[in-house]
């Protein structure tokens, strides 16, 4: 074999560094690519403490390359985070405030994923006596027993707004006077649950994150069964047309997915001690 020339060297030389210049900048868009395929989820504190999505999104991950960046907040929080566009879809649990996101124009369309239920946590030997079924007779014991305390999340979300009817149910005027033993945290469920084992007081929760809720105390479930607890999930994906920006495609991936065979299978499969915290009711 020929020895190369000094101009046969360079070229090759030369050929092999563009092939590795070429090499290192496909890998380089491939890499770019990769970490634009994400979408930002405002969700509720009830989704995220209840371990919902660490089952849930490694799944659709999986399945999709999709990651989910999760901002966990209260309701009427999550939905403001998409009415500024700093979230591409929203899954949340208040029906009537989705609703009025969707007749405002921030989304085209509420798809129902799942539901639970909420139940009046409190303390087992019960004070007030609210022991039952009937959630507007137990929270009008509450209030009206000397020494019961109540923790309310106070902050907008989707337990804080049922919490609120059904104060009302109870014939109970919080803008007028509230209970003494009321007291509001501004806070996620978990905080709300801790503060009230910490102070043995009664509060209403979802049933997935009491399910997960390790640090119980002297708590127990009170009040549960009422049809008046029942506590739907609904996905929406934010429109274009208020914030171009979002990443509608992979936003509707994720909500074609969740409510889709997998994702809804995926949902029923989420269990702590063989008890399901979420029911998929997607229509079919």
């Amino acid at each position: 074999m020929r020895p190369l020339s000094r101009r046969g060297l360079l070229a090759r030389t030369l050929g092999a560094a563009a092939a590795t210049v070429g090499l290192l900048a496909g890998a380089t868009a491939v890499q770019a690519a990769d970490e634009g395929r994400f979408i930002v989820l405002a969700s509720t504190t009830s989704t995220e403490q209840s371990g919902l999505f660490g089952h849930l999104l490694p799944l659709f991950r999986q399945a999709t390359g999709i990651e989910v960046r999760v901002v966990a907040v209260g309701t009427g929080q999550a939905l403001d985070t998409a009415r500024r566009g700093d979230a591409d879809a929203v899954l949340v649990h208040d029906t009537a405030a989705e609703e009025k996101f969707v007749a405002e124009g921030w989304s085209n369309a509420r798809k129902p994923v799942m539901y639970n239920d909420f139940i009046l946590v409190g303390p087992k030997a019960d004070p007030a006596q609210a022991r039952g079924a009937d959630i507007a007779a137990g929270l009008a014991k509450v209030a009206r027993t000397p020494g019961a305390g109540f923790v309310s999340r106070g902050d907008k979300s989707g337990t804080h707004a049922a919490e609120l009817r059904l104060w009302k149910a109870a014939g109970v005027d919080l803008s007028a006077a509230r209970p003494a033993g009321y007291r509001e945290c501004g806070c996620g469920m978990g905080p709300a649950l801790n503060m009230a084992a910490s102070t043995n007081a009664y509060v209403l929760a979802d049933r997935g994150t009491w399910l997960a809720f390790k640090n119980r105390g002297e708590l127990g479930i009170v009040v549960e069964g009422d049809k008046s607890l029942f506590n739907p999930y609904g996905v929406m994906v934010v429109n274009p047309a208020r914030h171009p920006h979002v990443k509608q495609a992979l936003a509707q991936a994720f909500a074609d997915w969740l409510t889709g065979p997998a994702g809804q299978a995926a949902i029923a499969a989420y269990k702590i001690n063989g008890e399901p915290l979420f029911f998929p009711n997607a229509p079919r």
